[in-house]
């Protein structure tokens, strides 16, 4: 006679029942799953301007041949490199070089991220346009890119970076745990059409939607790896020659300590408005009202007090005559 199990303790036996079929399939499917993973490593796509593996190497990859540490050799496979570009270039007009700009990176097939003209106050107190403008175009025509963008200016470039970023490893790892939860999905989906009962079928459930969700998030990542590898992010920001120009008066053009000795004339001057312009509109209005709330009132009671102190000296003076004298 068999005792029926309560229900307290079913769902962790069903649950320790599935953990377990699955470690038993997987390692029954480990040689399959490991070839898949080979497989999904040289499918891979390639970033662009990466080298592919030569015949030899990709014979080599197949048969297994793998470091002491059972990690794939990063030379046996296709690199992932997402590279990305900064410039600050001086222009006549910021806003028509954005516009160009924007243009060609439609051009060779890119997009436009974000740009945006503003106005720039410079020490002077004049306001002159800068824009900002950042693209994405095919990593492939990056430098080409960079060399029509540079051409929008008569002068070097302010500043000039390119910075390359290898996730490789990263996009290798994120396949093989792709391939890893997908076999899981199936597994749990065949475990979940043999169940029988509405309540292991819940639990089957449960799990399945926590895998299918982490295959989501890491389709999302490659997917994120993919498009930065295949288009580069270009930041271009653009002043006007006014910005850079130096200090001038009429033809003449102080340089180095002479220019800064104007400058801070120049500044001081702005402050001594300034204090100025505080004086008579804060500082004269409140001394107003201390003169007149505060200092005639006392001012006067003062010279009252003092007028009847000496009224009463002159009266006790008057009625003692011979003390006075």
């Amino acid at each position: 006679m068999f005792t029926r199990i309560p229900k307290s303790i079913r769902r962790p036996i069903l649950t320790l029942t599935i953990i377990t079929l699955l470690l038993g399939a997987c390692a029954a499917n480990a040689p399959a799953l490991y070839s898949d993973y080979e497989q999904a490593a040289m499918e891979m796509p390639a970033a662009p301007g990466a080298p592919r593996m030569s015949s030899g190497e990709t014979n080599k990859f197949a048969a297994g041949e793998y470091s002491e540490e059972g990690v794939i050799p990063e030379t046996d496979v296709e690199r992932v490199v997402i590279k990305n570009a900064h410039l600050t270039l001086v222009v006549e007009d910021p806003s028509e070089s954005m516009n160009t700009i924007g243009k060609l990176a439609e051009e060779m097939g890119g997009f436009i991220v974000n740009a945006e003209v503003f106005q720039q106050e410079l020490e002077s107190g004049i306001q002159v346009p800068r824009a900002s403008i950042n693209i994405r175009v095919p990593a492939d025509r990056l430098n080409e890119a960079l060399e029509t963008i540079k051409g929008e200016s008569d002068q070097d470039p302010q500043s000039e970076s390119i910075n390359s970023q290898d996730v490789t490893s990263e996009y290798v790892d994120l396949q093989s745990r792709l391939k890893n939860l997908e076999a899981a999905e199936n597994q749990l989906s065949e475990i979940m059409e043999s169940a029988k009962k509405t309540e292991d079928v819940l639990a089957v459930y449960n799990e399945l939607v926590e895998v299918r969700g982490e295959i989501e998030v890491i389709k999302g990542q490659i997917k994120y790896y993919d498009d930065s590898a295949r288009f580069s992010s270009v930041q271009v920001e653009l002043l006007a020659d006014e910005a850079v120009q130096p200090l001038t008066v009429g033809a003449w053009q102080p340089k180095g300590i002479a220019k800064e000795a104007i400058q801070a004339l120049i500044n001081s001057f702005k402050f001594l408005a300034n204090a100025i312009i505080w004086v008579i509109i804060f500082l004269l209005p409140l001394l107003l009202v201390f003169y007149l709330i505060i200092y005639l009132p006392i001012s006067f009671l003062w010279r009252t007090w003092r007028k009847r102190r000496a009224q009463k000296k002159e009266k006790k003076a008057a009625q003692n005559p011979d003390k006075t004298e």
